[in-house]
């Protein structure tokens, strides 16, 4: 295989993540896909560093993850932690909602994220 062609771990893993989206991922990417809060831009598994976000605004510094179970145990949470820590030394902005708070309040989700947008302006 010519070198050009090889992708690397990275690209693999973000194909693997966007293949196998969460419910809760693929309903928000609905609600802030295509400029919809407020005009801005949002990029899914993006990656920064050996970490891939969920959700990317570049032009705000904002990074919004959606967590299932695995992240309510001792080693996802110091896992996200340490992410966090180093995003934020990044000068980026994290936000965290548990997967089901977007099913039983979105408008609260949504409510939360244009806020932490509009701080940026």
């Amino acid at each position: 295989m010519r070198e050009d062609h090889k992708r690397t771990n990275i690209e693999i893993l973000k194909n693997k993540l966007r293949n196998n989206t969460t419910p809760a991922e693929a309903t928000l990417w609905k609600y802030i896909k295509a400029r919809q809060i407020d005009g801005f831009l949002f990029h899914r598994q993006y990656c920064i560093g050996k970490y891939i976000l969920d959700f990317y605004c570049p032009s705000a510094k904002l990074c919004i993850e959606m967590d299932g179970s695995p992240h309510f145990t001792i080693d996802g949470f110091d896992h996200d932690t340490i992410r966090t820590n180093f995003l934020e030394e990044k000068g980026i902005k994290v936000i965290r909602f548990e997967n089901k708070s977007l099913f039983i309040h979105p408008q609260a989700v949504l409510d939360a994220i244009r806020i932490e947008l509009n701080k940026s302006l």
